[in-house]
């Protein structure tokens, strides 16, 4: 059924992707409407359009803009007003965002909120409703205006609250700005922090949400102990908050240069905006686009201090390296159409488990904490792998649509999902599923059932107890071949976790084909042909293992899934055969496709790279990488050869200009 409570919004992210920053002017940050500076902010603003920027985020601080209840800053207005000429004599846009509310790590009450409840007290919902509805009347024609925000991460300055409180409190916001007119897209501003991305709920689901909203997004400040995960969080976010319907705009992300160097902030940039290209994204966001060096004595700097050096400007007004990489991505995004576009995959799924999702009675989030970290390293395995992963979430129903299904590290199904997947088999499907235990005490093993007539496997557990992996390198050992995997070939894996998780599943063959045993002798993978299709299990749980170990991607788990996805006939269009660089394909609207490589590694790579594109990379068939490189290769002839990468008389193929990278062809 339509949803006739709202007229449609235009949404230009598809085709004019945004690619921009957080902004606050060095006069003042959050106070910048109290001390607003027309001159230093046009300044600003013709630095980020210098550098090919076109949207920048913008705040309306509440306690400026709403002095009074129902009362706004005639005054403050006028500089909004002033601020958003700026924008368009730039040639910018921006994405005004209304309750602020939180910033920077402290929250900012108007005087007059009291201990009013944001969500639940109805008077001051009704204020928040007429405050986004009153600019949105006034301001939602003004051409400087390319979508809007609720919010700045409500999550924090709310706190959580059930998922029918948040939604009735975004609807009535959200009706009020369309009640006044605007048109444009329309987000909430919350980070996209609910249970669907991070197996913890706070009310904020996006699946009940996204009715309600134009796009998602995503605030990804990951904290890790592996490189490759640091680089890779945003995407794997991205991917997770994908799942909707809705484009993913990666709202907030960025660097301290207290916590970097300038050469390596340039380093995570220029890996987080190609890895969550290849993830969907459409948007990019970067917090924020200067430093506040001058006003470190005030709050919330006075005590984040490191939050003063976000910027991709300094406070004199200086370009940071991380700026410029920015302006280089630009390019690429112009490079691939104006028309859309939209990544290459489908051959292989990764199941994201109805209980990550679901807080079913007398389960913990420990259990989703656990099936997110398994979900994360597989995901970069199968990065690792060139393959063309998608995730799907059993909840949806599994597609059918994907040779290859990926179920990592898997302690909980439902009833439903383990049906779906018997009958993915017998379809044709090649489904893998490695067993675990979980990492609580509570009902310790896996809660599945049906091992032998879809695994072909019997276990042997014993109740209470597991079987503790003892040796900190796990090895499978093939006895038979698995896809490009020989026979006799051996992985090695580093043994992690918690100690009741660090546990395999003892087991034996009742139809299953041992295709690989551990260094006891045991079955540690077991293939079952059912049907037109094929059930493989791993005895051990590889990727949580992987997960827990710090510094260590790339890890063999990669070349697991590149057996299995050669051995389930998976289409790779490029592929690279080295875990260090990570490949993707970008299919644009109308039909011209890029590739993206990707090294991951502090090391300069150089890979031949297999395709079914016919890509042809110059007499030695070699793409160079320095450390942390990327690279987007231009497919040409598309209308003749739909799946082929055309290359110049000689041989010599065009990296985007605007990338200027290291990165050569030979």
């Amino acid at each position: 059924m339509t949803d006739t409570s709202r007229p449609p919004a235009p949404n230009t992210i598809e085709t004019r992707p945004w690619l921009g920053v957080n902004y606050w002017s060095r006069v003042g940050g959050p106070r910048m409407w109290s001390r607003y500076d027309a001159v230093v902010v046009r300044e600003e603003l013709a630095v980020l359009a210098a550098h090919g920027l076109n949207v920048t985020r913008s705040f309306c601080f509440w306690p400026d803009f709403v002095p009074e209840p129902s009362q706004l800053d005639e005054d403050v207005l006028e500089r909004f007003a002033d601020f958003l000429d700026a924008h368009a004599d730039a040639g910018l846009t921006t994405i005004p965002t209304f309750i602020v509310g939180h910033m920077s790590g402290e929250n900012w009450d108007p005087s007059w909120r009291g201990d009013r409840d944001l969500y639940r007290d109805v008077w001051l919902v009704a204020q928040q409703a007429w405050f986004a509805g009153e600019l949105a009347r006034r301001f939602g024609s003004h051409p400087a205006i390319s979508g809007w925000l609720v919010s700045n991460e409500m999550p924090l300055y709310g706190g959580p609250a059930t998922i029918p409180e948040v939604d009735a409190w975004a609807r009535l916001v959200v009706q009020a700005v369309r009640a006044g007119g605007a048109t444009q897209p329309i987000s909430l501003g919350d980070g996209a922090w609910g249970i669907e991305t991070t197996g913890s709920d706070n009310g904020y689901s996006l699946r009940s949400l996204a009715p309600l909203v134009d796009f998602v997004g995503p605030h990804v400040y990951p904290m890790q102990d592996d490189q490759v995960r640091q680089f890779l969080a945003a995407a794997f976010a991205c991917e997770l908050s994908g799942s909707f319907g809705l484009p993913v705009v990666l709202e907030e992300f960025g660097v301290s240069s207290d916590f970097s160097s300038d050469e390596n902030a340039t380093h995570y940039y220029r890996q987080v905006l190609h890895t969550t290209l290849l993830a969907g994204a459409k948007g990019w966001l970067a917090w924020n686009n200067c430093d506040y060096d001058h006003i470190r004595h005030e709050r919330p700097y006075s005590h984040h201090l490191f939050e003063l050096h976000f910027g991709l400007v300094d406070s004199t007004g200086k370009p940071k390296p991380q700026l410029h990489e920015l302006t280089r991505f630009g390019g690429v995004l112009d490079a691939l159409g104006d028309e859309g576009w939209e990544p290459v995959r489908g051959d292989v799924a990764l199941i994201v488990p109805t209980h990550f999702e679901t807080a079913f009675p007398f389960t913990t989030e420990q259990y989703r904490r656990d099936i997110r970290e398994g979900l994360f390293q597989a995901y970069i395995a199968a990065r690792e792998a060139d393959l063309p992963v998608v995730l799907e979430r059993e909840l949806d129903g599994l597609s059918g649509n994907a040779r290859l299904y990926l179920s990592p590290s898997t302690k909980l199904l439902t009833a439903e999902g383990l049906d779906r997947i018997g009958e993915l088999v017998e379809a044709g499907a090649w489904v893998y599923l490695s067993v675990f235990v979980g990492s609580t005490t509570n009902q310790r093993g896996p809660w599945l059932s049906g091992f032998e007539e879809l695994f072909g496997t019997r276990q042997l557990l014993r109740y209470g107890l597991v079987n503790t992996i003892v040796d900190d390198v796990v090895t499978l050992d093939f006895e038979r071949p698995l896809g490009d995997i020989a026979a006799g070939e051996r992985l090695q894996f580093r043994a992690g976790g918690e100690a009741s998780a660090r546990a395999y599943l003892p087991a034996e063959s009742v139809g299953a084909e041992v295709l690989a045993v551990d260094a006891y002798g045991n079955p540690a993978l077991l293939c079952h042909r059912k049907g037109k299709g094929a059930a493989l299990l791993c005895t051990y749980p590889l990727e949580y293992m992987a997960s827990q170990v710090p510094a260590v991607n790339p890890e063999s788990t990669w070349r697991l899934y590149s057996g299995l996805a050669e051995a389930a006939g998976v289409t790779r269009q490029v592929r690279v055969n080295d875990p260090r660089v990570i490949t993707g394909t970008l299919r644009a609207h109308g039909g011209r496709e890029t590739v993206v490589f990707v090294n991951t590694s502090p090391d300069r790579v150089v890979v031949a790279p297999i395709t079914t594109l016919d890509l042809e990379l110059g007499v030695e068939g070699e793409l160079v990488l320095e450390r942390f490189e990327t690279a987007t290769i231009a497919v040409t002839g598309c209308s003749e050869l739909p799946h082929a990468l055309g290359v110049a008389a000689g041989g010599a193929v065009a990296v985007a200009a605007a990338e200027g990278r290291d990165a050569s062809i030979r």
